[in-house]
């Protein structure tokens, strides 16, 4: 199996990148902007796992790029997963509308650009598998982060059309949504500790939900219940409440 990884400098997509390594014996591409760090990684991987794992630029951001970047794998991959992100700052952004924009463009244009791509060959193909990086904060606005949750939500909702779309093609569609995470984005935030996982956490229920083929995964399985209870408070109360 070929797998590529996008955003492979985040700690969720090295910790995935290991397992498929040791436990799947994957052929890796890790792609990322950060290129010398990557390059770093992926000798890691290779040398630790005896696979073969490269490590090549991509800018999800730079759309004008994603054509040209995905005609230049070789082979190309049998699964592609979209880890990239940018968490933003929720209070710039409501003031300075390219810190939104960089938000929307990260989080939402550049992953559908990409995926599109991808999914245009799976699809000519008749087989592969695509898992995309969703968030719980997609589910419903809140105020500490809506710009973001905004762009995920149509993440959200971009990869269940995706994979109605390729289902018929024998394309699996996989919509990962993690809760809070001990993480490089979220590394100056305070974060619940019961409630946060590591990257190691969630990249063992990422590789679980992929070897099982589900279509949503929430990463811990108990943010499925929270957002349960999230999703079904009046309008009314949500609103007042300090989320």
């Amino acid at each position: 199996m070929n797998l590529l990884i996008l955003g492979g400098n985040s700690d969720v997509a090295y910790a995935l990148a290991r397992l498929f390594a040791e436990r799947a014996g994957a052929g890796i591409v890790l792609a990322s902007r950060n290129l010398e760090l990557l390059d770093k990684k992926a000798k890691d991987l290779e040398i630790r796992y005896n696979q073969s794992v490269r490590a090549v630029y991509f800018d999800a951001a730079d759309t004008d790029t994603h054509r040209e970047f995905y005609d230049s794998l070789n082979p190309k991959p049998d699964g592609v997963v979209a880890a990239f992100g940018y968490l933003g700052d929720q209070g710039r952004a409501q003031s300075d509308f390219q810190e939104a924009q960089q938000i929307i463009q990260t989080n939402f244009i550049g992953a559908v650009s990409i995926l599109e791509i991808v999914a245009a060959d799976f699809e000519k193909r008749g087989q592969g598998v695509i898992v995309g990086m969703g968030s719980v904060a997609g589910e419903r606005g809140r105020q500490n982060n809506y710009i973001y949750g905004a762009a995920k939500g149509a993440f959200n909702i971009y990869l269940s059309g995706l994979r109605s779309r390729l289902s018929k093609r024998r394309v699996h569609v996989m919509t990962v949504l993690p809760g809070f995470m001990d993480t490089k984005m979220t590394r100056k935030m305070k974060l619940p500790g019961l409630l946060t996982a590591t990257p190691e956490q969630a990249a063992a229920d990422i590789f679980n939900a992929f070897n099982n083929s589900k279509e949503v995964v929430y990463t811990r399985w108990f943010w499925r219940w929270i957002m349960a209870v999230i999703k079904v408070i009046p309008e009314s109360i949500f609103k007042r409440l300090s989320l």
